[in-house]
């Protein structure tokens, strides 16, 4: 009995260290953002989009590639709304490899509207050396690779509101949610204090500060705002198409309810006639 007892208590102890431990590592559930995109009629802001897009050239596009995305789909609609000029005139602005050329060599030259946004590095293990270890995530699908569970009974709710923004409501409060490590919070050399990542402890720095990014169309210029900005610029390169998807979702709702009642009545007048022999 002594040795179950004994061994009861190591088990009693080790869960509630799991549970503290557990505990320490639970995140904040994201705030909720006001999307122009969210709901079934929702579309994006063009202007919100080209913020995005100087945002992501200015501060981001240093350690993250957008390898899904192509300059020519800056200029196409339902994005950004940039003439094919000013498309051409941001992709000649990056540098891609091409080649081999007639001395069987690769070389690099200025960005073109049918190449995609290329990668910093030349390859991972290059990526991980510049960042300490660290490989900087492709952002083509950032905003609908990465989100949070909402958990029971919220996920109820999403079904009838259509909420379906956790993944950048997430990417706002992961670019915003930098403090200092609270007491007896050990931090490991190169890591930073999140509260809204997993575990809290994440490798890339507080990149956006106020005033960093100088907008001219009037928008607040602080780092709250360029947080929303990219989140919304990056939505658009996971789903380029949503304007689209949802009026053609809009146009089939309304071709069903149309139909039904169509099918109604026609069932109605073909068995009256017969209800009338009855």
């Amino acid at each position: 009995m002594t040795r179950q007892a004994g061994l009861l208590a190591i088990a009693a102890i080790a869960i509630a260290a799991n549970l503290v431990s557990a505990k320490a590592a639970e995140t904040e559930p994201p705030p909720r953002v006001k999307w122009s995109f969210s709901g079934p009629f929702g579309i994006y802001d063009v202007g919100q989009l080209q913020r995005g897009l100087k945002v992501y050239n200015e501060v981001c596009k240093a350690c993250h590639g957008l390898k899904l995305v192509s300059f020519r789909n800056l200029a196409e609609p339902g994005g950004p709304g940039l003439t094919p000029a000013q498309a051409t005139a941001i992709a000649a602005d990056y540098q891609v490899t091409d080649g081999p050329n007639e001395q069987g060599e690769m070389f690099q030259r200025p960005a073109r509207l049918a190449d995609r946004f290329p990668s910093p590095f030349p390859n991972d293990a290059a990526a991980r050396v510049a960042n300490n270890g660290v490989l900087p995530p492709d952002l083509s699908v950032i905003a609908k690779a990465r989100t949070y569970e909402r958990g029971f009974p919220w996920f109820v709710f999403d079904m009838f509101t259509q909420y379906q923004e956790q993944g950048v409501d997430y990417l706002v409060a992961l670019l915003t949610g930098y403090e200092d490590a609270p007491a007896g919070f050990t931090m490991l050399p190169g890591l930073y204090y999140n509260k809204y990542f997993p575990g809290h402890a994440i490798g890339m720095p507080k990149m956006l500060t106020d005033g960093q990014v100088a907008y001219t169309d009037g928008a607040p210029q602080t780092a709250d705002q360029y947080a929303k900005d990219i989140t919304a610029f990056l939505m658009w390169a996971a789903e380029p198409h949503l304007d689209v998807r949802k009026r053609i979702g809009f146009q089939v709702m309304v071709f069903l309810i149309v139909f039904a009642g169509l099918m109604y009545f026609t069932k109605k007048k073909v068995w009256s006639a017969v209800e009338g022999h009855a």
